[in-house]
């Protein structure tokens, strides 16, 4: 996808940090940066739209203070806020997003205006919660063998690549919940472990076979996905997830799991949806 990084701004810290990462992630991969404010529509007698187009005024500026050779284009929008971010996403190559924000923004992770976009928009959605100056040189990324996770870690390498730094894919399998009293549980569950670790270690070599550029390092762990995620992203400059998948990931970000990851995160999280017909 080509289309420009996309980000909703709503004079919020938020969306102030998720300006500062886009510009920033727009000049890294060469893409053109388009800020979006809308303006909800306004019961008669308030403010007309001057507030917002100040409001998007004052994003612009910082992202053209960001950026150098980046063509910055600002939009203001009138209507529903996850209408709107659905389908200016369609021609966008990722939404950046702050955590919470102001108006319509307000509670956008935390209740259905957030998870839908996050689980609707045709590409990744990037959600900040605050700027970082802190640099760990590493993106992590969830791996459960799904179409959807295919799809995250795509991304992951291409924004570790772009970044010059280390790709850590992680696939944790939980044990499935058997009866103590069957004989087999022991063989069958050492035995569905050696399988899942055979297949994510597979995948992680073929991805480094087709990114040779990109340094890329593969763990297998025996527990929670979240669990494995909320560790590893404790050194991580972007985690990315498949917006849904199999086992332990599956809805990772869009129900109460995800719920858990972004509260104990502050990192940025990249929930990735597999664009329509492979784009």
């Amino acid at each position: 996808m080509t289309g420009p990084v996309l980000v909703a701004v709503d004079g919020s810290a938020p969306a102030a940090a998720a300006v500062e990462w886009a510009a920033a992630d727009a000049q890294l991969r060469g893409l053109a940066l388009r800020l979006v404010h809308v303006c909800e529509r306004r019961p008669p007698g308030q403010d007309g739209l001057e507030p917002c187009e100040e409001t998007l005024d004052v994003a612009r500026d910082r992202a053209l203070a960001l950026t150098r050779d980046v063509e910055v284009e600002a939009a203001l929008l009138t209507g529903d806020v996850v209408e709107a971010l659905l389908a200016e996403s369609v021609t966008a190559d990722s939404v950046v997003l702050g955590s919470r924000g102001l108006g319509g923004f307000a509670g956008m992770l935390l209740g259905s205006v957030g998870m839908g976009v996050a689980g609707h928009a045709p590409g990744p959605v990037v959600i900040v919660r605050e700027t970082s100056v802190v640099r760990h040189g590493r993106v992590v990324v969830g791996d459960d063998g799904s179409e959807q996770a295919a799809a995250a870690v795509a991304y992951a390498i291409e924004q570790a690549r772009a970044r010059n730094v280390t790709l850590h894919v992680v696939c944790a399998w939980q044990s499935p919940v058997y009866s103590p009293y069957a004989a087999a549980y022991d063989t069958l569950a050492q035995e569905g472990y050696e399988y899942l670790t055979r297949a994510a270690a597979e995948r992680a070599a073929a991805w480094r076979e087709s990114a040779p550029d990109v340094r890329i390092t593969d763990a297998q762990v025996h527990g929670h996905p979240v669990h494995a995620l909320i560790e590893a992203g404790r050194a991580a400059d972007l985690v990315v997830v498949g917006s849904r998948g199999r086992g332990g990931f599956a809805s990772a970000l869009l129900g109460s799991v995800g719920h858990a990851v972004l509260h104990r995160l502050t990192c940025p999280v990249a929930v990735v949806r597999p664009r329509p017909g492979g784009e």
